[in-house]
């Protein structure tokens, strides 16, 4: 590789460091903080104390922006109300918020022990085809901006969701519903346990 290959990748990546600097000190600087409203629940550091609120930090900015828009929109109601004050949200402020929480470093795994780690591992990775479910990973990935991160997610979260997928109380999104009705609550629960305590790939926020 050539020297000047060498510093011009460098400096490639320099400036890339500058503008993501740059871009989070816009958003904190930002005249209104929608963040500091999401914080009440969700952390200011977008790790939430309990697995009634998702850890926002590090999540996908594309994510998070669709849900509080479906929030806003009534397309997603399964949280008892909590994410009504969405409603008082513009445009503007989702977009802050969703860019505040994506630029924070991701959470850490917890700590626990999955039953079933082997059935669990198979399901995130390779999926059951005889079932028609899916790798977890084949959408969950650093290439898709609407799938979320799963690691290091709650457990109680992560079980919550496909349990409203399955049941149809979430019903954002038909492709996970018709996955999540596939899956026992065994296996939802063995899942959720294994991704909560899987640390998210380096370098994904």
């Amino acid at each position: 590789m050539s020297r000047f290959l060498i510093v011009g990748m460098t400096s490639l990546a320099a400036f890339a460091l500058l503008v993501r600097h740059a871009f989070a000190d816009a958003i904190v600087d930002a005249p209104d903080r929608p963040w500091e409203a999401c914080g009440n629940c969700h952390g200011v550091d977008g790790i939430s104390a309990t697995a009634h609120f998702p850890k926002l930090a590090g999540q996908k900015r594309a994510y998070i922006e669709k849900q509080l828009r479906d929030f806003r929109s009534g397309l997603r109601i399964n949280d008892n109300g909590q994410m009504s004050g969405t409603g008082d949200f513009p445009d503007h402020a989702l977009e802050l918020a969703a860019a505040y929480f994506s630029q924070l470093s991701a959470p850490s795994p917890e700590s626990r022990e999955n039953n079933n780690i082997s059935r669990a591992k198979t399901i995130v990775e390779s999926g059951v085809p005889k079932a028609g479910v899916p790798a977890c990973r084949s959408c969950h990935n650093g290439d898709a901006n609407l799938e979320p991160w799963l690691e290091a997610q709650h457990a109680g979260y992560l079980a919550k969701q496909l349990k409203d997928f399955k049941s149809g109380v979430r019903g954002n999104d038909k492709v996970m519903a018709d996955i999540a009705r596939r899956l026992s609550d065994d296996d939802i629960e063995e899942v959720a346990g294994f991704l909560a305590s899987t640390p998210r790939p380096p370098g994904k926020h």
